[in-house]
């Protein structure tokens, strides 16, 4: 704790993909959060934020995949509804799965550097998922949401800033320092009024991903391998 900032940092020592571990630890920790904090920030290691979800999973087969989406899923949706707010650390590379947890901040801050930020899914042979659409089409600029998605745009950090995904980028050994003062500055808000203003924002984009879930995941596991 930071004050009354909670202060979570992945680090699996690798590219902080969303494993199994991973996602218990982050829910984890945003529960606790959500009990005994103020605000939270959200942070990775030294030029990694977060690989998406983890490859080796994914690749085991269907029923393994679709439990690993399942649980990642409803890791966002919790971000993107905290009860607490929300500030993303971007430290580094953040794809796919990545990508999707900078968008679930209600305050994102990058570090400057060559990182890749974007949702890259149909450049390696998937469809981006429901999940994935909505929460870029609240996040993301009209003129930028084709690109990001559709034609799976990877962006630098300032690419990043302008098309939506971010709201800030500074220099690295300023992150931390501005991510804890945004924070610090968001726990003073009353703490009722926006939990319910972040409901009323944001409570019909997460009933409709919740109720399109399962079709979703259905749909993107039986399509053929691409190549």
């Amino acid at each position: 704790m930071e004050g009354k900032t909670a202060v979570v940092e992945m680090d699996d020592g690798k590219a902080n993909a969303l494993s199994d571990a991973m996602i218990d630890a982050l829910t984890a920790a945003l529960t606790r959060a959500e009990s005994e904090a103020g605000a939270l920030v959200l942070a990775g290691r030294a030029e990694r934020f977060c690989a998406g979800f983890d490859l080796r999973v994914m690749m085991s087969g269907p029923d393994k995949a679709r439990a690993l989406l399942e649980r990642g899923s409803e890791l966002l949706m919790r971000l993107y509804g905290a009860q607490v707010p929300l500030v993303i650390a971007c430290t580094g590379h953040a794809l796919a799965g990545g990508a999707l947890v900078v968008l679930t901040g209600d305050v994102r801050i990058a570090a400057a550097g060559a990182f890749r930020i974007g949702l890259n899914e149909v450049a390696i042979g998937l469809p981006v998922p429901v999940l994935a659409m909505e929460l870029a089409r609240d996040r993301l600029s009209k003129r930028a949401l084709t690109r990001a998605t559709l034609l799976a745009h990877v962006h630098t950090p300032d690419e990043a800033l302008a098309a939506g995904f971010l709201d800030e980028v500074v220099a690295p050994d300023q992150l931390m320092p501005r991510a804890l003062a945004e924070a610090a500055r968001l726990s003073a808000l009353g703490s009722l009024p926006f939990r319910a203003s972040k409901q009323r924002l944001r409570g019909r984009t997460i009933a409709h991903i919740r109720a399109t879930l399962e079709q979703d995941m259905r749909e993107l596991l039986s399509l053929p391998a691409a190549g």
